[in-house]
C-alpha cells in the first residue's frame, strides 16, 4: 500500500521573514489579518531585525514594513551606486614606451617579450615596455538594477551559529533547516530512534550554487583580480552543499542525500524525489529544501545582461505617466500586468515530511499532504530559455492527480493556484495560457490564482518553496494574497477562466481543499505539485488507520503542539536557536556493528537491515 507524504514541519527565511508558524506568509497579507495575528508577525520580524525599544507604535510598524519584501538594494548586500569592476585599458608612453617601477616579487613569472628590466636596488626594478601595455584598472560603476527581494534588514543568518567562512546560501540553509526541524515540536533524537538510520533522507540544493566570495564567485575571480584561492571555495561552492550541510551538521544523517537541480523549479525537483521515496516506503523521514542567495552583483549581472531583470530605466518607462524621477522599487515585480522583467530575491525554504504511519505514531501536526509532484521537459526548443509544452503537461497532471483523489467537483470548486508568476512579459502570456486552458479542460470556471513574487521577488531555486509556504498560510488564515503591486491585468493575459485578484481575497474557512503549485525554469525544467489541505490530509489518514488510532493520535498531538509553540514563543522573544553540531558525535569504523543481516550504528536505536530481496528473482531462467 502506498504511503502518504505529510508535511509535519516547515521553516526558512525569505524577504517576508521566518517561514515557520506562517510568519512570512502573514507579512504578505498583514493588512488583511486580525490585529492580534498581525502584531505577532510584527513581533517575529522585530526579533529577526533586532528592532529594539527605540521604536514604538506606528513608527515601529512602518520601519518593519519598509525594510522587508522587495525594496531598494541595501548597502549590506552591495552598493548599487559603486559596484566594483575592472576596466581594460591600453597605456601608451609619450615617446613610444611606458616606464614604471615594481617590487621584484611583483614581476610575472613569464616576462612579456616587450618588457625590459633594470635593477634599482632595494628589491625594486624599473620596467620599460616598448609601444604599449594592457592593464586592468579597478574602478566602479552604477548598477542598472536597484531593486531586489532581500532578507529583512538587520537579519544575519551567520549570527545564529559559528558560520566561519560559509557562503551566504549555506548560512541560510542551516537556518532554514533548523527552523523547519524545530517547528515539528519533537526532539530530533526521538524521531531518528523511531526509524532505521537509512530511512531518513535529505533532498536539498541550490540552483545557482554558491556564487559569493566564499564560494565559486571568489574561486573564479581570485586569481584574475590578484587575490588568492582558498582551500574552501571549491568545496563550499557546490550546488549540493545545502543537502550536505544539513545532513552533516544539523541532523547527523547517515541515510540518503538526493540533491536535484531544476533551475527555477529546484525546490520541486527535490520535493519530487522525496515524495516518490516516501510513497514507495524507501524513506520515512525526508527533509526537503532549497536555498539561493541571488542578491549578488555577479549573479544579477548575468540576468541583467540577458535582459531578464526589471531595470531601473525600464521601470521608469512603465511609470512614465506618474512622473517619477526614480523607480518605484517596492512595485518592481508586477506579475500578469505591464512589466519588464523579474526581480531577483534570496530565500531558504525547508519542510519536514513523514509518512502517514510515523506522523500518527509520533503525534505530529499535519500541515498538508503532498500526494505527487510532476516534472516534464519541453521537447525541441527555439532557445534554451524559451518556454515550451512541458508545463502544460505538469499542470494537467497535477490537476488530474487531485481529481483522482478528491473528484472533479473538488477541483472545480475547492482549488487554487500558486503561479510561477515571474513578472516577465513572456511569462504573463505563456503561463496564463497554460492555466486558463487547463481550467477549461477540467471545467473550472473561476480559478483563483496567486502570484507571490509580487512581494518576494524570484528566489530562483527556492522560489517554489516560497509558493509552498504561502499555500500553507492560506489554509491557516484563509486569505489568498492578491497581486497588490499592479493596477491592471495586461491585455495579452489569458484569463477567461481565471481570477487574478489585485487585492487580498478572503476565503471561507475550509473552502479550499487543493493547491496546485507551478514552477518553470530555464532549460525546460517544468514542475507542478499537488498539495492537499490539512483537513483533507487528516480525513485520509483517519480513513486509512481508523477512529481508534486517530483518537490516540489526537491525544499525543497536544504535547507536540505545545513544544512547537514553545519554540515559536522563544523566537518571538529574540531567543532564536539554530541546531548546528559541527564536529559533534563523529562516527568511525569502531562505531559499527556489522552482521550478516544488519549493521548497527552507535547512537541509533534501530539497525540498518541487510535482508534485501531481489526485484528480479523471477527473471532468472528456470531451465
Amino acid at each position: 500500500m502506498s504511503r502518504l507524504p505529510l508535511i509535519v514541519g516547515f521553516g526558512g527565511i525569505n524577504p517576508a521573514g521566518r517561514s515557520s508558524f506562517h510568519h512570512a506568509y502573514r507579512r504578505l497579507v498583514i493588512d488583511a489579518l486580525p490585529t492580534a495575528v498581525a502584531d505577532r508577525t510584527l513581533q517575529s520580524l522585530a526579533a529577526l531585525m533586532k528592532v529594539g525599544d527605540e521604536l514604538q507604535g506606528q513608527a515601529r510598524r512602518d520601519y518593519i514594513l519598509a525594510h522587508t519584501l522587495i525594496r531598494k538594494i541595501e548597502r549590506s548586500a552591495f552598493d548599487v551606486e559603486q559596484v566594483p569592476w575592472n576596466r581594460r585599458m591600453q597605456l601608451h608612453g609619450e615617446r613610444g614606451a611606458v616606464e614604471f617601477v615594481l617590487r621584484r616579487k611583483q614581476l610575472p613569472e613569464a616576462l612579456p617579450d616587450n618588457w625590459q628590466i633594470r635593477d634599482l636596488g632595494d628589491d625594486r626594478v624599473a620596467v620599460t615596455v616598448a609601444e604599449s601595455v594592457d592593464v586592468l584598472l579597478p574602478t566602479h560603476r552604477r548598477f542598472e538594477v536597484s531593486s531586489a527581494g532581500q532578507l529583512p534588514t538587520g537579519f544575519d543568518p551567520a549570527a545564529y551559529y559559528p558560520a566561519r567562512n560559509h557562503p551566504r546560501g549555506l548560512q541560510m540553509s542551516v537556518f532554514g533547516a533548523s527552523d523547519a526541524l524545530q517547528s515539528v515540536g519533537i526532539d530530533w533524537d526521538v524521531v531518528r530512534n523511531r526509524v532505521r538510520p537509512d530511512e531518513i533522507s535529505v533532498y536539498a540544493s541550490s540552483a545557482m550554487a554558491q556564487l559569493d566570495d566564499a564560494g565559486f564567485g571568489g574561486l573564479l575571480g581570485a586569481r584574475a583580480n590578484g587575490g588568492r584561492v582558498t582551500s574552501k571555495q571549491l568545496a563550499l561552492g557546490l550546488a549540493d552543499m545545502p543537502a550536505d550541510f544539513v545532513s552533516a551538521y544539523v541532523l547527523g544523517n547517515v541515510g540518503g542525500t538526493g540533491p536535484s537541480l531544476g533551475a527555477c523549479a529546484t525546490f520541486f525537483y527535490n520535493l519530487r524525489q522525496a515524495v516518490q521515496d516516501i510513497r514507495s516506503g524507501h524513506v520515512r523521514v525526508a527533509i526537503v529544501g532549497a536555498a539561493d542567495a541571488g542578491v549578488e552583483p555577479r549573479v544579477m549581472d548575468g540576468y541583467a545582461t540577458m535582459g531578464a531583470l526589471a531595470s531601473d530605466a525600464e521601470l521608469l518607462k512603465l511609470d512614465e505617466a506618474r512622473g517619477l524621477t526614480e523607480p518605484d522599487y517596492r512595485r518592481a515585480s508586477r506579475p500578469f500586468s505591464s512589466n519588464c522583467g523579474f526581480t531577483i530575491s534570496e530565500a531558504s525554504q525547508f519542510i519536514v515530511l513523514f509518512d502517514d504511519e510515523l506522523a500518527l505514531e509520533l503525534g505530529t501536526q499535519i500541515h498538508a499532504a503532498v500526494p505527487d509532484v510532476f516534472v516534464n521537459a519541453d521537447g525541441y526548443k527555439k532557445s534554451i530559455s524559451s518556454p515550451g509544452i512541458g508545463n502544460y503537461l505538469t499542470v494537467g497532471k497535477a490537476v488530474a492527480a487531485a481529481s483522482a483523489i478528491l473528484g472533479e467537483e473538488a477541483v472545480r470548486r475547492r482549488s487554487f493556484v500558486q503561479a510561477h508568476g515571474t513578472s516577465t512579459p513572456q511569462n504573463r502570456v505563456t503561463e496564463s495560457h497554460i492555466l486558463n486552458e487547463t481550467a477549461k479542460a477540467f471545467g473550472i470556471e473561476r480559478w483563483p490564482v496567486a502570484a507571490i513574487k509580487a512581494y518576494l521577488g524570484h528566489s530562483i531555486g527556492a522560489a517554489s518553496g516560497d509558493q509552498l509556504m504561502a499555500s500553507l498560510g492560506v489554509w491557516q488564515d484563509h486569505v489568498l494574497p492578491g497581486i497588490t503591486t499592479i493596477d491592471h491585468i495586461a491585455d495579452d493575459v489569458q484569463r477567461s477562466n481565471l481570477i487574478l485578484p489585485m487585492q487580498h481575497l478572503a476565503l471561507e474557512p475550509d473552502s479550499m481543499d487543493i493547491a496546485i503549485l507551478n514552477a518553470k525554469g530555464f532549460g525546460g525544467n517544468n514542475a507542478s505539485a499537488c498539495l492537499l489541505s490539512p483537513s483533507v490530509a487528516e480525513r485520509l489518514v483517519k480513513g486509512r488507520h481508523g477512529s481508534e488510532a486517530w483518537s490516540a493520535y489526537c491525544d499525543r498531538r497536544e504535547a507536540v503542539v505545545a513544544q512547537a509553540r514553545a519554540y515559536d514563543e522563544a523566537a518571538l522573544r529574540g531567543d532564536l536557536s539554530v541546531r548546528y553540531q559541527f564536529g559533534e558525535g563523529v562516527l568511525n569504523e569502531g562505531d559499527l556493528d556489522i552482521q550478516r543481516g544488519s549493521i548497527g550504528i552507535a547512537g541509533w536505536a534501530e539497525r540498518v537491515s541487510l535482508e534485501l530481496e531481489s526485484p528480479y528473482a523471477d527473471w532468472l531462467s528456470k531451465d
